[in-house]
């Protein structure tokens, strides 16, 4: 079941070997696996989804740039 969460602040993933991408502020849903979390959001015309680590997840809600809604 996908949660609702808000991006507050800086917010990063990275797709591979690349470089870290942010995701902008707003809203984005979440679902909790055993080793990530994925999160999935709109922006517009464009869908973007990203898998994060839970080490980084805990660091980021416990820094406040993600609230948890749900």
């Amino acid at each position: 079941m996908n949660k609702t969460a808000r991006i507050t602040g800086c917010v990063e993933y990275r797709e591979g070997d690349g470089p870290q991408l942010p995701i902008r502020p707003g809203l984005v849903e979440y679902e909790e696996g055993d080793q990530d979390v994925t999160l999935s959001w709109n922006d517009g015309d464009y869908r973007g989804s990203a898998a994060i680590p839970r080490a980084e997840w805990q660091r980021f809600v416990s820094s406040q740039d993600i609230e948890l809604l749900d």
